[in-house]
């Protein structure tokens, strides 16, 4: 099962998209402060991370400098999601390393093609058949409220 370690200080935002993304076949793994996500990155070795840029402790820009400088975690995708969107913001979380950037509130279809496409980047064609029939497969239904996060 893929993996994906969500770094997102928010308990709603948290709780939401982990709940929507187990749905959809992933195993979520959430933590609420960028100490917690820098440590579960290393422990859990995780296939994906979703990174929220506005944390208390330490920023999602450092905390993706961090990952991408040590060899166990350089090569975890990270996609960076900010409700702050600003012109630019796109270029600096690419900047410090995160391979793919998404704003808030998410778009569950959208988010789920860039995590299908950063999965599917490197792998073998066994997984990437994988990884793409559960994109193509319905989702259990959402109540309207839960649409965006």
């Amino acid at each position: 099962m893929t993996t994906i370690l969500l770094i997102e200080d928010n308990e709603w935002s948290r709780d939401m998209l982990s709940r929507r993304l187990s749905r959809h076949g992933f195993q979520v793994m959430a933590v609420e402060d960028g100490e917690r996500g820098l440590l579960s990155a290393h422990s859990g070795q995780p296939d994906l991370i979703l990174l929220d840029i506005s944390l208390p402790d330490i920023d999602g820009w450092e905390i993706a400098r961090r990952l991408k400088a040590h060899a166990a975690t350089k090569p975890i995708p990270i996609i960076a999601l900010t409700a702050h969107a600003m012109r630019g913001d796109r270029e600096l979380a690419l900047q410090a390393g995160c391979d793919e950037y998404d704003t808030k509130p998410v778009d569950l279809a959208r988010l789920l093609a860039k995590i299908g496409a950063l999965l599917d980047r490197d792998s073998p064609v066994e997984d990437s058949v994988k990884r793409t029939q559960w994109l193509s497969q319905p989702a259990t239904p959402v109540a309207p409220d839960e649409e965006e996060i």
